[in-house]
């Protein structure tokens, strides 16, 4: 396996150009097996996820091209309707296509999700929320089977938390339902909203985007879709973090500031310099004296529960005592240890972590638990003294396009050391 060495050169500086998201396109490229025909989607980023769900995709039986960063997804050849374990194993987002499977064929069969090691997220938002939609769902021997007898009908669900996944699954499945569906309590992350305009694309009748509850208008039928891939809100937070943790200044582009708000709120705290523009942000660290702070991952807007790894990296390194509390995930705390590792003095209790910052750095072996640890670790590693070795990077490449790259370009560090089955 491939690892990464991470040494500390300094504050970083320089422009980062950010890459689509991977939280939106995935959901999206699900959303193409609701119709017949070819689907285009354009500022696709090159991931190893997307290719796993490429690879799920072409195993349903769709044909899968493109020029750089576009995806042409052709399901006319659609009539597979299993998402093997071997696949759905890897990667918790091959789930989304269940609900559009149902919808159009009347069943689908789809193996119980992997993908991130760290604690259960059950998708038994998703399977409620298809059965009130009329599907029949059984689970046996690991693999969930939805079936329904002609069409799935319209229904009213409450989703009891907020769920990205299970918001976007229940939609696309709505969206060929007979008669209206509404979704009470539905997420309002910008990777919804880009969901909800590429149904949109598609013919689908939706009412509600960017509020709680969306209403949907069934249709007999969608055709193939159209539409750009939303900037990644969470690589653009990453490199901001990269400059605030190296005393730099950095700015990322082509990015939707109002994605960012609960973010820049917290660096503004901190007492770093903030400037936004039509569609950049900069931050600026250099000669300021940063504040501890306390953060609450929560559901958009709140503060996203992705970047709750790499601000625990930042804060490690500012004196005075920050409390860091997940309310989403509450036991995604896996890079603790390996923060600690690097000479981090970190409690945790529950859903809670405090940071006693200010304490120097030093480079060790550490172990990526996880997509969002991985890049934790690389900002960690980026002001410890000495090198830190990071392995399992596998899990940084499943959502960072050209990461050490763009990194680099910045003034980073990093040095990709590939493994000897690479």
């Amino acid at each position: 396996m491939d690892s990464f060495r991470v040494t500390n050169d300094g504050p970083l500086a320089g422009e980062v150009v950010t890459s689509g998201a991977k939280n939106a396109v995935l959901p999206m490229m699900a959303a193409a097996l609701l119709a017949d025909g070819i689907s285009e989607i354009t500022n696709a980023p090159h991931l190893k996820d997307m290719k796993t769900m490429s690879d799920l995709l072409r195993v349903i039986g769709c044909r899968i091209s493109g020029a750089e960063h576009e995806l042409l997804i052709d399901t006319r050849g659609a009539n597979h309707l299993e998402a093997p374990y071997e696949l759905v194993k890897t990667m918790r987002a091959s789930f989304y296509v269940l609900g559009p499977l149902v919808a159009r064929f009347g069943r689908a069969r789809v193996s119980l999700p992997g993908g991130c090691a760290w604690g259960p997220r059950p998708v038994d938002l998703h399977l409620k929320g298809l059965e009130a939609l009329g599907a029949t769902i059984t689970v046996t021997h690991g693999y969930v089977e939805a079936t329904c007898a002609t069409r799935l009908k319209g229904g009213v669900f409450h989703f009891p938390i907020s769920s990205v996944g299970a918001t976007v699954n229940v939609l696309m499945a709505a969206t060929l339902a007979e008669g209206t569906s509404i979704l009470h309590n539905s997420a309002v992350e910008p990777e919804v909203d880009a969901t909800v305009d590429y149904l949109l694309s598609m013919g689908a009748d939706i009412q509600g985007r960017g509020t709680r509850t969306l209403t949907i208008q069934g249709k007999t039928e969608l055709h193939p879709g159209k539409g750009r891939t939303i900037a990644d809100r969470i690589e653009a937070g990453t490199f901001l973090a990269a400059g605030v943790i190296t005393r730099g200044c950095v700015r990322t582009s082509q990015v939707d500031p109002s994605h960012q708000e609960a973010l820049l709120d917290v660096f503004r705290r901190m007492n770093v310099g903030v400037q936004v523009g039509p569609d950049w942000i900069e931050v600026d660290a250099r000669n300021r004296e940063l504040k501890a702070v306390d953060i609450v991952a929560l559901p958009f807007p709140g503060f996203p529960t992705d970047m709750q790894a790499q601000l625990m990296a930042v804060l490690t390194t500012i004196p005075g005592v920050s409390i860091v509390q997940d309310t989403v995930y509450t036991d995604r705390f896996m890079h603790v240890a390996e923060l600690e590792r690097l000479g981090a003095d970190i409690r945790l209790k529950g859903d809670t972590a405090v940071i006693h910052g200010g304490t120097k750095l030093s480079g060790a072996q550490v172990m990526a638990s996880d997509l969002r640890a991985s890049a934790a670790m690389v900002l960690a590693g980026l002001v410890a003294d000495g090198a830190t070795d990071i392995s399992r990077i596998y899990h940084l490449d499943r959502g960072y396009e050209d990461f050490e790259q763009k990194l680099m370009a910045i003034g980073g560090k990093v040095e990709r050391i590939h493994g000897t089955g690479a």
